[in-house]
């Protein structure tokens, strides 16, 4: 197809073009039909073309299509506010509206550091901002540094101010050499020890995503670790940030990840499915205490961007939570989740898949070339790709990934359907999964 004045992702791809969306399928422009296996970047969780949810952005669009956040409050975005903070942990008051997950975490950061100004005076130490390797919070320079996703960092090192890592909890391939639950949850309690090394005087903050998204596909952690890394934040006076853009809005069966384990985060940022995927949205939603101390100090959060809750954005993120309550599309995660879990086994016993992992419809599939040894395939073979592609043929869309093995080795996907599936969309949606693996699984065998 022939772009152009548009700069794609990739020059060098050869994509099929999409020209509509309709429930749980995407159409190319054959009209053949795909099963959207991945929400595009888990974000079309309630599917496409749900009228209600354009409707809604519509109207707003004929009443007030923008007012500028410097100089307007608008009832929209503070409905919208509401409609998000009834979903959250208690104390998860006060939400502040951006345009996509990197704006989100951005404003973490730096809320992060003007509380901690706020409340000790301008002589506050406290700057360091703790993440992990194999993690990804945005493409923004200053997330970048955050993170620790290397593929997406390497050239652009030189502009970003690097920030403190652990390792993450990788079970499979244990960057500690332990062995769970022997291990106590050692890359958990890892990060007091790094709290200690930086001097919990110069900390502020430590970001996770509760699940781990494209980075890894899908790492789910032990059952301890948000228990235990909630206490040594708590412990240090560091908050604790999580990066629920991927995990949150029911795409784990419940609201947020972290509820799973009845921990409260500080901090959560959320993005993609908040609105459905019908807008451009990103969110931070921070304790009463954060915001209140701001508040009641110099009043003004220093930072801000021009589409700051945006009346139309607002607009679609009440009508997709909305929806969402009215629809049950919570529990039907949960169910689907559990529907899933029986997928498993048949889908450990192909040669390529070393593990599966996740939770609700979140999954991560791990592929190897030798299952004993974990050994994975080389990057020249691109086995993620090749298994994205034996997919797509037939009919369904997947997530791929590469170098979750220290940064540059290692392929792995997300499958990660909408939230709105059927018991028998998601049988013909593993069905074809099953299917690509096993034949991917065989071609791959005869390349050597």
């Amino acid at each position: 197809m022939d772009l152009g004045h548009l700069i794609p992702r990739s020059f060098k791809g050869n994509l099929r073009t999409a020209v509509r969306g309709e429930g749980v399928y995407l159409y190319d422009e054959e009209g053949n039909a795909y099963f959207d296996g991945c929400c595009g970047a888990l974000l079309s969780s309630i599917g496409h073309g749900v009228k209600e949810i354009a409707d809604a952005m519509y109207q707003q669009l004929l009443t007030m299509e923008f007012a500028h956040p410097s100089r307007w409050n608008n009832t929209v975005s503070i409905e919208a506010a509401e409609e998000v903070a009834s979903l959250t942990q208690e104390g998860l008051d006060y939400v502040w509206f951006v345009s996509g997950g990197s704006e989100a975490i951005e404003s973490a950061m730096k809320i992060a550091r003007q509380y901690f100004v706020e409340r000790d005076g301008n002589g506050s130490g406290k700057f360091e901002m703790i993440a992990r390797w194999n993690s990804y919070h945005g493409s923004t320079v200053g997330t970048m540094g955050l993170a620790g996703s290397m593929g997406r960092r390497r050239t652009f090192a030189p502009l970003f101010k690097e920030s403190p890592k652990i390792c993450a909890h990788y079970c499979y391939r244990c960057p500690l050499n332990l062995k769970y639950p022997d291990c106590g949850v050692a890359c958990a309690r890892s990060l007091e020890t790094e709290i200690l090394r930086l001097g919990p005087e110069s900390v502020a903050a430590f970001f996770a995503e509760p699940i781990v998204g494209s980075t890894v596909g899908a790492l789910h952690p032990p059952k301890e670790y948000w228990p235990i890394v909630r206490e040594i934040c708590s412990k240090y006076d560091v908050l604790l940030v999580a990066d629920e853009i991927m995990t949150g809005m029911g795409r784990t069966g419940k609201a947020f990840c972290t509820q799973h384990w009845n921990v409260t985060p500080d901090i959560i940022c959320s993005a993609k499915a908040l609105s459905g995927g019908y807008a451009a949205v990103g969110a931070m939603i921070v304790k009463k205490e954060i915001a209140e101390t701001i508040r009641d100090g110099s009043g003004a959060f220093q930072h801000g961007h021009t589409y700051n809750g945006n009346p139309v954005t607002a607009a679609a993120v009440t009508a997709t939570i909305r929806y969402m309550k009215k629809n049950n599309v919570f529990e039907n995660a949960a169910e689907r989740g559990r529907q899933f879990d029986e997928k498993i086994p048949a889908l450990l016993d192909i040669p390529i898949v070393g593990e599966v992992r996740g939770m609700g419809l979140m999954r991560g599939i791990e592929l190897v070339a030798d299952k004993a040894t974990r050994a994975p395939f080389p990057a020249s073979l691109k086995t993620a790709a090749f298994v994205t592609e034996e997919c797509m043929k037939r009919g369904l869309v997947i997530y791929p990934g590469t170098g979750q093995i220290a940064g540059v080795a290692g392929d792995q996907f997300l499958f990660a359907p909408p939230l709105v599936s059927t018991k028998e969309e998601l049988d013909e949606m593993t069905g074809r999964l099953e299917e690509a693996l096993k034949a991917s699984a065989e071609a791959l065998r005869s390349k050597g």
